[in-house]
């Protein structure tokens, strides 16, 4: 919306980057069996800007599970509303830790691999 622009017509990076928090979180949660939150935000790039208009999609990959915590990698790919090309937009690496429901963390249940597999469909 325009109102997530700057003056140059170009999205807001903390916009972006809440959009990428949610389809990361979406993927911990899956992933972590219940509610995560976000506790680190690292590695984050601006590779090129996201325009009014363009459509965006975020991936996410499952990098690594700790005791408590799950990272993921997510990526932002923008299709231009002109022309229609796709374009890696930004990338970061985001760091979750499960929750239970006193908001403490609590260890994250064994078979991650397994769900993610079946999060991706492979066999």
């Amino acid at each position: 919306m325009p109102a997530d622009t700057n003056p140059s017509g170009d999205i807001f990076g903390g916009w972006l980057m809440s959009q990428m928090d949610m389809a990361g979180g979406t993927h911990a949660r899956h992933l972590a069996e219940g509610r995560v939150v976000t506790v680190a935000v690292d590695g984050f790039l601006f590779h090129r800007p996201v325009f009014v208009g363009d459509w965006l999609t975020c991936y996410s990959h499952h990098v690594k599970t700790g005791r408590t915590s799950l990272t993921i990698q997510v990526e932002a790919w923008a299709q231009r509303a002109a022309g229609g090309a796709n374009e890696k937009v930004t990338e970061g690496t985001f760091v979750f830790v499960a929750i239970d429901t006193e908001g403490r963390a609590r260890s994250v249940p064994a078979g991650v691999e397994d769900r993610e597999a079946a999060l991706v469909g492979t066999p």
